[in-house]
């Protein structure tokens, strides 16, 4: 009789006691998928909500008060813009679209307005000190939100208004808040001056309720010859990844900058921190508690199988079996038990994240083919090792004791 025989037969005549270790194993692996997948399509959701916010960290000078966190740059304290370069060849991993920043206000055409000066990404490329610094790519595991793309496939000036990031932006160039575009009657292409000074408006920027509605952003150098000034700036944003957050990133640019404050929108990444922490932790907790219940499970079961079956083993042994093939019998068992167990668990683990992911996170929730390798993986190693010393019991049975029980 082959094991595979053997094996199926044994599982359909003792269905009953199956059940346990099978449903143990079930709803361990469904808790634990459904967590993986809500808390996935939830950490996706809060990465883009952090993206849309734009800058999370501020660099400002030592002296400066924080009343109003996105317009911290109107002030009169001054930093070195070889702050920048510090940042850029700082190695320090989470640092996302490093801008640095040069902010006044300026009457143009009698209309009082916020002039900003910005440092476009050709800026940053043509620094050898700032090549390889990765300063305008995420950190792996970091939120990206794709941008939207122009007609020439170049990233749209209305992504400025979150990140302060272009590609290129000319000397006697301007982009323009939709407040002050509406005030001066602006529209693109058109040549105005600021400070005496002729700029050409390349593109109005989409109204966002913020104070950005009210600037005009031109280049940073531009703006410290209009305004008088040497290589200096007021603040420095980046948009720096949660999880290095999480791992002391301010601190470290405290360290790099001593002589600089460095603040971030503590609540927003609060936030993001404690979500994947809960969610995390409530993984690790299913994941013990399944290993333990359902390990314990099976291998009770398993004790307990060994134990009716001392005779049936026995006989299979006295009759010239290997106690190589009653392991094998056992552990094929165990592993068909982990398999099904995987496979259902993430089918129904799919199901319950679709269902509960809308109405406990706010986020809709999709199939995730990766955690199913992981459920079957997971199952089945748990079902084996708890099954392994059973076994191997099993195999070391006398024949002749095991045929002379009544």
């Amino acid at each position: 009789m082959k094991l595979h025989t053997l094996v199926f037969r044994e599982i359909f005549e003792r269905k009953s006691q199956l059940l346990t270790s099978f449903l143990a194993i079930l709803l361990g692996i469904t808790v634990i998928v459904s967590i993986k997948n809500i808390s996935f399509y939830s950490e996706k959701a809060v990465a883009r909500e952090l993206d849309a916010l734009g800058a999370n960290i501020l660099v400002l000078p030592k002296s400066a008060t924080l009343q109003n966190y996105y317009s911290a740059d109107m002030q009169d304290e001054e930093l070195p813009e070889e702050y920048v370069t510090i940042l850029a060849t700082s190695g320090l991993e989470g640092l996302d679209n490093i801008s640095p920043k040069l902010s006044a206000a300026v009457s143009v055409r009698g209309t009082t307005c916020t002039l900003t000066g910005i440092l476009p990404k050709q800026e940053f490329q043509s620094k050898a000190a700032w090549e390889g610094a990765g300063i305008f790519s995420r950190p792996a595991g970091c939120g990206v939100v794709a941008q939207m793309p122009g007609a020439d496939n170049t990233p749209a000036r209305e992504t400025l208004v979150r990140k302060r990031v272009i590609d290129t932006l000319q000397p006697d160039e301007a982009l323009v808040g939709s407040e002050v575009a509406a005030s001066l009657s602006l529209k693109e292409n058109e040549s105005f001056d600021i400070l005496g000074r002729p700029f050409r408006v390349t593109a109005l920027l989409p109204q966002t309720g913020t104070v950005d509605d009210s600037r005009i952003f031109a280049h940073l150098h531009s703006v410290q010859e209009l305004l008088g000034k040497g290589p200096v700036i007021n603040a420095v944003e980046i948009v720096g990844c949660c999880q290095e957050i999480s791992r002391g990133l301010v601190a470290k640019l405290n360290q790099a900058l001593p002589d600089a404050k460095v603040v971030t929108v503590a609540q927003v990444v609060d936030t993001q921190i404690k979500t994947n922490s809960m969610m995390a932790g409530l993984s690790l907790v299913f994941l013990s508690i399944i290993v333990l219940v359902g390990g314990a499970s099976i291998a009770n079961y398993m004790y307990a199988n060994v134990y009716e079956r001392r005779r049936e083993i026995g006989t299979l042994l006295a009759l010239g079996a290997s106690p190589s093939l009653v392991v094998m019998m056992f552990l094929f068992k165990a592993l068909l038990l982990g398999i099904v167990g995987g496979i259902g668990g993430f089918l129904l683990g799919t199901v319950l994240a679709a269902a509960l992911g809308p109405r406990i996170a706010n986020v809709p929730v999709f199939p995730m083919p990766m955690l199913l390798l992981w459920a079957v993986l997971i199952s089945a190693a748990i079902s084996l090792v708890a099954s392994l010393l059973p076994a191997r019991n099993a195999s070391r049975l006398d024949p002749c004791a095991t045929l002379q029980e009544g």
